[in-house]
């Protein structure tokens, strides 16, 4: 009986080291496959541009502003009128400002007349003296009266140009063709050298478009400015609504420095505005045209990742695992984004599930995202 007992027991012992060197020797679980969706990289068919936000300003304005003293009597314009150069705007009061004129041009008529008769004194004078008929005092004195008159003939062109200078001013002209805006004087204001502002007048065909880029893009714009070929819709702006203006701007000025704090410039691009639908001050963005222009490759936005300024994608290996690939971004186009660099043509990648992903991972493919 006891050897019976014996016998189990070594048995019972034999199996439960057998066990425990069967869990020993047992692998690591294999890992999970993460469940993704892919997308097979193709090329289609973009138009990428850049977009700057920008304001429209005039290529000429100006403040019109009084620059004598007066009352005005005619306002010769309409609010908001178109006008053009040499046209007449504003009238102050000319009556004293014409007196004045008249009297100037009396004082100087009396000036030359005093200045041709001591003239003629002193020359005949000098004949005299010539004769020793005349002290030299009187001839001196006589050349002294020629001097005086002379200086006196000046002041008084100086108070004739004067005159008609204030005179001129009391109307007040358009000095290039433009648009003016809503009048800030009616008749009968009194006016005064410098105030108040009349009105302003801005030019409206071409406007330009001002925009600042950052100084890492003025290779590129120096080479649009450049360049010898513009090309047809270079430089397009859409307007607040969304709607594309019908007409491209000309490239025409980089700034001539660049920001000492903001490490920005300024550039300006002239647009034509024959319907005057561009006004000024208003808040648009440019686009400019970028190197992403016809057959490109795209992949969704979603699939890019970024990770210390870099951005990657997970390209599907041929044992189904994913490998981290840095790629070069292009122009963002909807929900999907031009890759420049990093990628070929007919690789697939991962678009959603990459939350769950590390280099070398295994994946299932769920669904083909097209």
């Amino acid at each position: 009986m006891k050897s019976n007992f014996s016998i189990v027991a070594f048995s019972a012992l034999i199996f439960t080291v057998m066990s425990c060197g069967t869990k020993q020797q047992a692998g690591p679980p294999t890992p999970t496959a993460v469940l993704v969706d892919t997308y097979q990289v193709v090329k289609k068919s973009v138009t990428g541009v850049d977009t700057y936000p920008a304001t429209l300003v005039p290529l000429n304005e100006v403040e019109l502003r009084p620059q004598i003293s007066g009352y005005i009597t005619n306002i010769y314009i309409k609010d908001g009128q178109e006008v053009k150069k040499g046209q007449r705007l504003y009238e102050i009061d000319r009556s004293k400002y014409a007196a004045a004129q008249q009297q100037a041009e009396a004082n100087l008529a009396s000036a030359e007349a005093n200045y041709n008769k001591l003239v003629k004194d002193f020359e005949r004078y000098k004949r005299l003296d010539e004769q020793d008929a005349i002290a030299k005092q009187q001839l001196d004195h006589a050349e002294t009266a020629v001097l005086d008159a002379k200086s006196q003939m000046a002041f008084a062109k100086a108070q004739l140009e004067s005159s008609k200078t204030d005179y001129s001013y009391s109307v007040l002209t358009a000095p290039f063709d433009g648009t003016v805006g809503i009048s800030q004087v009616r008749l009968g204001s009194q006016v005064s050298p410098g105030q108040p502002l009349l009105n302003t007048l801005s030019s409206t065909d071409p406007m330009a478009l001002n925009f600042v880029i950052n100084e890492k893009e003025i290779p590129r714009f120096n080479r649009l400015l450049r360049a010898e070929e513009k090309l047809d819709s270079l430089m397009t702006i859409q307007l607040s609504d969304g709607s594309i203006y019908p007409y491209s701007g000309e490239f025409t000025t980089i700034d001539r420095a660049v920001g000492r704090h903001s490490g920005t410039i300024n550039i300006r691009v002239n647009f034509p505005n024959p319907d005057k639908e561009l006004i000024a001050g208003m808040t648009v963005n440019l686009r400019v045209l970028n190197q992403d222009i016809g057959e490109q490759l795209t992949i969704p936005y979603q699939s890019v990742t970024e990770q210390m300024g870099e951005y990657f994608v997970y390209v599907v290996q041929d044992d189904n695992t994913v490998k981290q690939q840095v790629v070069q971004l292009g122009t963002q186009i909807g929900e999907n984004i031009v890759v420049r660099n990093g990628l070929q043509e007919g690789v697939k990648i991962v678009v959603n599930g990459i939350q769950k992903l590390r280099e070398g991972a295994q994946i299932t493919e769920q669904t083909a995202a097209q």
